[in-house]
């Protein structure tokens, strides 16, 4: 069938996903191919000194966001998205979304994006004997009850943000086991919310005396492939205000982006991994067997098919880079120069490819916001040289790109070095490899390591949440990597580009330099 044909006879998939800095859209056909797309703008609020989303935004960004897909394929095709084979939601994990017995949010959503949970994470990480990071679900809820919030006690719904609007549009309370376990720890063997854990916590708030106790309050747990809901009228309505989408389509179960990116970029089985690098960043390698010990800069989370996925979870990417871009943007203007911000962005990045592999000794400190894993409670971004530095734009730009990974090849390198991981295939995604070949190069470098990119990588976790769609509505008796691996994929590996020495030798020094100058990093933390 044509692509038309496929909208028209109500056979494509829809997938959404909430992003820091972009709501996406992709509409893709009976092949798993994108054919329309549509996308919102958003960015967080810092309101009473923590990150926020508002549930206005919320919906008017999706609203938005499908209104823009709709007039993509009436500009297309030429025709209305009547219904659909299937629909799946993801977003940003983690954080707290807290609603009381008349489903009204108590206190505004609290992002991923905060590390005001110290006190909590910390507790809990010694509890569990398991590495709890600061922006987790049960960080969040324990700091709340650590800090004598009133509304604890009146918790009736606990989720995240993509269990948020899937609630809501399919009236169930439910959570991809991807999304829960960036919630509470999860076991692969029950594919659910870990038991021991779950009643350490219950007996450690017992004294509150609340109402509840942990799983009266979190969403049931299902994995890829099951059914979780399906639109209902209100839910249609609220998705498409034009009134066309029709109610009944079915929902899969509503993902993080960490899992949307592991599925589109086909890494879930194991052995395999994947780094989303854009406004933040991460790493998951899908592990054959669990780790020797706890590590504070691992987290330990799951595919969506339950499979046990170290990550490594960086605050920071490529916001402060965009900044550096915009000042060269607004030079350009100042010339009168005509403005291509794709050829701009295109231009530095390549011009970091004539650097030194060191970078000529220049560093840089991309935190815009606090990052957990080298223990800064506040981002300061800073850019660092001395005097006898080889200071040119060049050198300039390689800093800055390794800078946005430098905490990423941190953490990987306990996992590849310490652990002794093994690992076939990394896979790129993200904003910070759209240039081709460059920020592919830097990560080869940084994780000593050959690193592919797919074509299909810039659909990223919307095209991710749309095959996790599909895969519901079309499992063929395949488990999900099969699914993936002979369906969607096939031959597909990308153009894998492979370490130099003299890049992963010159990372290597940068990356030494990078961590003696944290305490310069600390400092602007500690005297503004």
């Amino acid at each position: 069938m044509t692509a038309k044909q496929v909208i028209e006879s109500g056979k494509a998939i829809l997938g959404i996903e909430f992003g820091s800095t972009r709501i996406k859209a992709v509409l893709i056909d009976d092949q798993n191919n994108p054919i329309a797309q549509g996308s919102h703008e958003w960015e967080n609020q810092l309101v009473d000194g923590l990150w926020t989303y508002s549930t206005e935004a919320v919906w008017y960004g999706l609203q938005d966001c499908y209104a823009e897909l709709r007039k993509d394929v009436q500009k297309q095709y030429d025709c209305e998205i009547e219904s659909l084979a299937a629909i799946g939601f993801s977003a940003m994990m983690h954080g707290y979304m807290a609603f009381n017995d008349k489903a009204e949010i108590m206190v505004p959503f609290r992002t991923w994006r905060n590390t005001n949970t110290g006190k909590a994470a910390a507790e809990l990480s010694q509890l569990f004997n398991y590495n709890i990071p600061l922006r987790w679900s049960i960080s969040h809820l324990y700091e709340a009850i650590l800090d004598n919030e009133e509304h604890v006690s009146d918790i009736k719904y606990l989720t995240t943000l993509a269990g948020y609007v899937h609630w809501q549009v399919t009236g169930q309370f439910v959570l991809g086991v991807g999304d829960a376990s960036g919630m509470i720890p999860v076991d692969p063997a029950t594919k659910t919310y870990d038991a021991t854990m779950v009643e350490k916590f219950n007996q450690l708030i017992a004294p509150k005396g609340f109402s509840w106790q942990l799983l009266d309050i979190l969403p049931k747990v299902l994995v890829a492939g099951e059914n979780a809901g399906f639109l209902t009228p209100e839910g249609a309505k609220k998705l498409d205000v034009s009134g066309h989408l029709k109610a009944g389509i079915p929902v899969c179960p509503p993902e993080g982006d960490a899992g949307t990116g592991m599925v589109a970029t086909n890494a879930v089985k194991q052995r395999t991994g994947n780094v989303s690098a854009g406004t933040s960043s991460f790493s998951m390698i899908v592990l054959e067997k669990p780790l020797t010990k706890p590590y504070e800069m691992i987290d330990m989370v799951t595919t969506p098919d339950g499979s046990l996925v170290a990550m490594v979870h960086c605050n920071n990417c490529t916001s402060d880079i965009n900044a550096w871009v915009g000042l060269f943007k607004e030079y350009q203007q100042l010339l009168g120069v005509p403005l291509d911000m794709n050829e701009l962005y295109g231009k530095l990045f390549n011009a970091a490819l004539d650097g030194d592999a060191d970078c000529g000794g220049l560093i840089s400190y991309n935190y815009v916001s606090g990052e957990p894993v080298t223990g800064l409670s506040e981002g300061r971004p800073l850019f660092v040289r001395s005097a006898g530095d080889k200071f040119n734009l060049a050198n300039f730009m390689r800093a800055h790109l390794y800078g946005a990974i430098g905490v990423l090849k941190l953490g990987n390198d306990i996992l590849l070095k310490e652990e002794q991981v093994q690992v076939d295939r990394i896979t790129g995604h993200g904003g910070y490899f759209k240039t081709p070949g460059v920020g592919q190069r830097m990560l080869a470098a940084a994780l000593n390591s050959p690193i592919s990119v797919m074509e299909t990588a810039g659909e990223g976790g919307a095209w991710g949440i749309a095959l996790l769609a599909g895969y519901m509505a079309n499992k063929q008796g395949l488990n999900l990597a099969d699914y993936l691996e002979k369906v969607v994929f096939g031959d597909n590996t990308g153009t894998e580009i492979a370490p130099t020495a003299d890049d992963v030798a010159g990372f290597n020094r940068y990356i030494e330099s990078y961590k003696r100058g944290l305490a310069i990093e600390q400092a602007a933390v500690d005297n503004k």
